[in-house]
């Protein structure tokens, strides 16, 4: 019997089980990841940013866990010895019509504690010499880092402070009796007093394996990107971003430095048919029924449909893609650019047709489920963690108190 029990190895999952070795050292900790290793999926296939918390609604969870995730992020690193860079963000607005958003999200930062700096065109030419734009924002908090480093140093913590990671372990079903969770997976059945459901691109599926009745249903969304050939590299300096469309959740192509040196552009967010499909021929029969037979999917295909087909024109041609960088750096080519690995978001979606834009934990009473946490939950992770073993403190507490007085 386990006192907590992890689904997901990913960075939320770890960073949760990091708090609860730490929180709890006595507990029994255990993490099931369906892989054969760990973190294959939304952290290993991410842009590798710290963010700011720029982006978020003031007193949302993103908002709130985002600021903070960046400080604890970077005194992570700092305490293991992980590399990563602090090298600021500018945020670029190259239409008129663009100054009035990016004046919004100026103040939208500053409320949620940043240190910013409006930019005027031959400010940002000292900053970024190649990037051509009208205004611009410097957010100087936000950083990047390699996640998969991140998340095998807390994998290493965990184990080392008596947690267990199976990988190869699928969830089948869950049961949630009176005192403990029947997690049934492909190599037997875990019992467990609570579990935490991290379990990303199939969080809402592992949660409605308890009952419950979420409202919203996972659509992933693929993420393609383009990187820059080395002699081209130094055309960005730092963090390169558009000013964001406010009714759409995805930041739009930008330019991302790596902790490697390389420079990666985009991404296009287009449909994908599959919950981890990363090239554009995977589809998956039942994750196309998933989305194709939701009414609500519908709903915003209708609504964003001139955004959609922007996305997907990208998507399938090369020239189009570089149309929509050259609006920041006008001498960059075709040539310049060679295709990289695409990512996957798990964006959940309601019923009535909204792309949710902020964090979604859910309790139940033996269960915690993350069920929506696309970006900036990299960053945000040690926090989310944390939050969840505060959410459970009550209820272990009690348990322990049952415990003690039956002994």
């Amino acid at each position: 019997m386990y006192d907590f029990t992890v689904i997901g190895g990913g960075i939320v999952g770890l960073a949760t089980a990091y708090h609860l070795v730490h929180a709890y050292p006595q507990a029994a900790v255990l993490v099931l990841e369906k892989e054969q290793s760990l973190g294959l999926h939304q952290t290993g296939n991410n842009s590798g940013v710290i963010h700011s918390g720029i982006y978020y609604k003031p007193g949302s969870l993103k908002a709130r866990f985002a600021t903070e995730g960046n400080r604890r992020i970077v005194e992570f690193c700092q305490k293991y010895r992980i590399p990563y860079e602090q090298c600021g963000k500018v945020i670029v607005a190259t239409a008129e019509a663009e100054r009035p958003l990016l004046h919004t999200l100026y103040e939208r930062g500053i409320a949620n504690g940043l240190t910013l700096r409006k930019l005027t065109p031959n400010e940002l030419q000292e900053r970024e010499p190649h990037v051509h734009g009208l205004e611009a924002i410097f957010v100087p908090s936000t950083g990047i880092v390699d996640y998969v480093q991140v998340l095998n140093t807390l994998a290493r913590v965990v184990e080392e402070k008596g947690g267990e990671i199976r990988v190869g372990t699928r969830v089948e079903g869950m049961e949630e009796e009176a005192e403990f969770i029947d997690i049934g997976t492909n190599a037997g059945t875990v019992q467990t007093r609570f579990a935490i459901n991290c379990a990303g691109l199939f969080s809402d599926r592992v949660a409605r394996m308890t009952g419950l009745s979420l409202g919203m249903k996972i659509v992933p969304f693929r993420g393609e990107y383009y990187e820059l050939k080395p002699e081209k590299r130094h055309l960005v300096k730092h963090l390169v971003y558009p000013v964001p469309n406010p009714a759409f959740p995805f930041l739009g192509v930008h330019f991302t430095r790596m902790v490697d040196g390389s420079v990666h552009v985009g991404p296009n967010a287009v449909l994908s048919l599959k919950r981890e499909g990363y090239r554009k021929g995977d589809v998956n029969l039942r994750d196309s029924w998933d989305v194709l037979t939701y009414p609500a999917f519908w709903k915003i295909a209708f609504r964003y449909m001139s955004v959609g087909l922007s996305e997907m024109v990208r998507s399938y041609s090369q020239r189009a893609f570089v149309r929509s960088i050259q609006r920041f750096i006008p001498e960059i080519t075709a040539d310049d650019l060679v295709p990289a690995p695409a990512g996957v978001r798990a964006q959940a979606l309601t019923r009535d047709g909204r792309l949710v834009d902020d964090f979604i934990i859910v309790r139940s009473k033996r269960a915690v489920h993350v069920c929506n946490a696309p970006s900036p939950a990299a960053t945000a992770s040690l926090v989310i963690g944390e939050h969840i073993v505060s959410l459970m403190a009550e209820s272990y507490t009690s348990h322990k108190k049952r415990v003690t007085k039956s002994v």
